[in-house]
């Protein structure tokens, strides 16, 4: 996959500040000073999209501000080299699978909008992902047929995370998923011991919903 970045100052800008916010993984803030956040969304938003905010995209959804879409990666704790096999849940604009890309084997997108499927299919094809899957179903169920996968990645909060998915981790697989608890969102790590660590959130994600939107 070819370097997407449009703008190398504007992107170094951004990992000196993910820096002082406390991002330290590299292949994290690597993956984020290559890919161009501005291809996964509409083209009257690009600008916006170098901009430390969540943006909007089609089906009512929206790309996290880059802290977040940070803190996401980096307690996945991929290991680079490794090939890890990734399944995303909530693939959205493509956006989050296009930085999973850059050291997963291969990545495994599943998105309950028809319509983001199609977007994020085409933009990821034109910029050159290869190893990029994505499916349209309903994420809280899994890609079973894939599995299982070395890491699980919930792009929304849910409040318990469910077992199909549990059920679809490798042995030494990590899940990570924003989890709301009482009146507060953490994100919770969980590994197939069902060892469980939570870190704080800089915003909260909304809910991942159920099902598949056939109409959009």
């Amino acid at each position: 996959m070819a370097d997407l970045i449009p703008d190398p100052l504007r992107a170094a800008r951004l990992i000196l500040q993910l820096r002082r916010q406390g991002i330290t993984n590299d292949a994290v803030l690597s993956a984020l000073e290559t890919v161009d956040r501005g291809a996964f969304v509409d083209a009257k938003l690009a600008e916006l999209a170098n901009e430390d905010c969540s943006v909007p995209i089609a089906c009512g959804q929206t790309i996290p501000r880059p802290l977040v879409t940070a803190q996401l990666l980096s307690a996945l704790s991929i290991s680079p080299g490794k090939e890890e096999r990734i399944l995303l849940v909530g693939s959205g604009s493509g956006y989050t699978a296009a930085l999973l890309a850059h050291s997963a084997r291969h990545v495994y997108g599943i998105e309950r909008y028809k319509k983001l499927v199609g977007q994020s299919r085409e933009r990821l094809s034109r910029l050159g992902v290869e190893n990029v899957t994505i499916r349209h179903g309903d994420g809280l169920q899994g890609l079973s047929e894939h599995g299982p996968f070395d890491r699980i990645l919930l792009c929304g909060a849910v409040t318990t995370i469910p077992r199909e998915l549990l059920e679809q981790l490798s042995k030494d697989g990590i899940l990570v998923t924003p989890l709301n608890e009482s009146d507060t969102q953490v994100l919770r790590i969980l590994n197939a011991e069902r060892h469980v660590s939570d870190q704080p959130i800089a915003n909260p994600l909304s809910a991942l919903v159920a099902g598949k939107a056939d109409h959009f």
